[in-house]
C-alpha cells in the first residue's frame, strides 16, 4: 500500500441515493449533481465518473479549478454549473467551453457580454438574487440596473437561470427568515418576468430546502450533501421520517476510510502514551499504531475521544493525535496483528464509525470533515 490511508467510493450506494432523491423531486425537476468542495470530500474525478453512470448530466462547481476538473474527468457530454469564484480573465474559458455560471455583479456582467461578443457566442447566465442571505447577489438597486444591461444586450446573453440561495434551511431556527427569502424571490422573479426576462430555470433548493421546503423545488435543485448518503441536519431527517410508516434512513453511504495497523506495541499500566499527559495507561495496554493524523484529515480534536474499527470491534483512540499517526488501544481484540484493516469511517462487519459521530465528537459538521479530506488520499470506486 502506496499510501497510509485511502478511500472507498460505492457506485451502488450512490446509484440507491439519485433514485431515491428522483422520486423526491419527481420527472419534471432538473437535478443538479453538487460537487464542490472535491464532490464533498469524495473526490471529483472518480465521483464524475459513477455519476453519469447512475444517469446524472448536470453538475455544479463553486469555482473554474472545479469545473476544470470536472471537464476533464466526465466520460459524455454534461452541463456543468459554476455557482461562485469565475475570475473575469477565466470567463472566456468557461464561456467558450459552454458552460454555465451565476452572475452577481454587474462588472462581470458587463465582462461576460464583451467576451461573449467576441466569441460570438451567447453566455449562459443565472442571475443570483439577493434575498436575505447578505453573501453574493443582486440586492434591488442592482438587479435594475443588470436587466438594463440585458435589455441592450440580449443577443450576448441567454438568461438560463434566476437564483438565490437560502440561510440555513437545515434549521427550523432559520425557518422565518427561509420563508421571507422565498418570499422576497418569488416577487422579484414575478416582477422580472413581467418585464420580458424570461429564466429557462427557477432554482433556489440546497438539499436542506429541497427536503423542509418542497415549494423551492422549482426547475432545478441543487443537491449537494445527500446524494452522498448524509443527511444536512438531524432536524431535516426528522422532518423526513416523522411522516412516514417506515422508520428506515433510505439513502446509503458511498464513503468508507480505511487503513491498516503500521506497528503493534505494549505499554505498561502507568505509562503516558504519546504527546504530553493526555493519557495515561490505566492497565497494561496493547497499542496499535495507524499512520493517519491531522495531516490526512483525522483531527486532533478526536484525541482521547475518536473510534476506529479492527476485526469488526470499536478500539478508541488514546493519547493526542499526532500529524501522521495515532494510537488504538487494542488490547481487548483477540488476534490483532501488523498489516490488519482499520476503519476510520464507514463499516467494517456490523459495527459502523458515521460522520455524524465524528461531528459529535469533534464539533465539525458533516461537510466541514468530509471536506477537509486530503486531495492526495487515493479514491477508489467498488460496486
Amino acid at each position: 500500500m502506496l499510501h497510509s490511508s485511502y478511500i472507498e467510493i460505492s457506485k451502488s450506494a450512490l446509484q440507491n441515493n439519485i433514485d431515491f432523491l428522483r422520486s423526491e423531486i419527481g420527472p419534471d425537476v432538473q437535478f443538479s449533481s453538487v460537487v464542490k468542495g472535491n464532490a464533498y470530500g469524495h473526490g471529483i474525478e472518480p465521483f464524475a465518473r459513477i455519476a453519469q453512470e447512475c444517469g446524472v448530466s448536470h453538475f455544479a462547481v463553486f469555482s473554474a479549478d472545479e469545473a476544470d476538473r470536472l471537464l476533464k474527468a466526465i466520460q459524455q457530454p454534461a452541463t456543468i454549473l459554476v455557482m461562485g469564484y469565475l475570475d473575469n480573465p477565466e470567463l472566456e474559458w468557461a464561456i467558450q467551453h459552454d458552460m454555465e455560471f451565476f452572475v452577481f455583479e454587474l462588472d462581470r456582467l458587463q465582462e461576460a457580454s464583451a467576451i461573449a461578443r467576441k466569441l460570438g457566442k451567447r453566455a449562459k447566465i443565472h442571475l443570483e438574487l439577493e434575498t436575505g442571505m447578505n453573501r453574493t447577489g443582486f440586492n434591488k438597486a442592482a438587479l435594475a440596473k443588470a436587466e438594463t444591461f440585458l435589455d441592450s444586450h440580449a443577443s450576448e446573453m441567454e438568461l438560463q437561470g434566476i437564483c438565490t440561495h437560502f440561510a440555513g434551511a437545515e434549521s427550523m431556527q432559520n425557518h422565518d427568515r427561509v420563508l421571507q427569502q422565498l418570499q422576497a424571490y418569488n416577487q422579484q422573479v414575478e416582477r422580472m418576468q413581467k418585464a420580458g426576462h424570461l429564466p429557462r430555470q427557477r432554482h433556489t433548493a440546497c438539499s436542506a430546502a429541497m427536503i423542509s421546503y418542497p415549494e423551492t423545488r422549482m426547475d432545478m435543485v441543487r443537491v449537494g450533501i445527500m446524494q452522498y448518503g448524509f443527511w444536512p441536519s438531524p432536524e431535516t431527517y426528522s422532518q423526513y421520517i416523522s411522516g412516514r410508516e417506515e422508520k428506515k434512513d433510505p439513502l446509503h453511504r458511498l464513503i468508507n476510510w480505511k487503513s491498516r495497523i503500521m506497528s503493534l506495541k505494549s505499554v505498561p499500566q502507568g505509562e503516558y502514551i504519546g504527546y504530553g499527559t493526555s493519557f495515561r495507561a490505566p492497565r497494561d495496554l496493547l497499542l496499535a499504531v495507524v499512520p493517519v493524523g491531522y495531516a490526512w484529515g483525522y483531527s486532533r480534536s478526536l484525541s482521547n475521544q475518536g473510534q476506529v474499527l479492527i476485526k469488526g470491534t470499536r478500539a478508541a483512540v488514546v493519547g493526542t493525535v499526532n500529524m501522521n499517526v495515532m494510537m488504538v488501544d487494542v488490547t481487548d481484540i483477540p488476534g490483532v496483528g501488523k498489516d490488519d484493516e482499520v476503519v476510520l469511517l464507514g463499516k467494517q462487519g456490523d459495527e459502523s464509525i458515521t460522520v455524524a459521530s465524528f461531528g459529535e465528537l469533534s464539533t465539525q459538521l458533516n461537510y466541514e470533515l468530509l471536506t477537509r479530506l486530503p486531495l492526495n488520499i487515493p479514491r477508489y470506486v467498488i460496486d
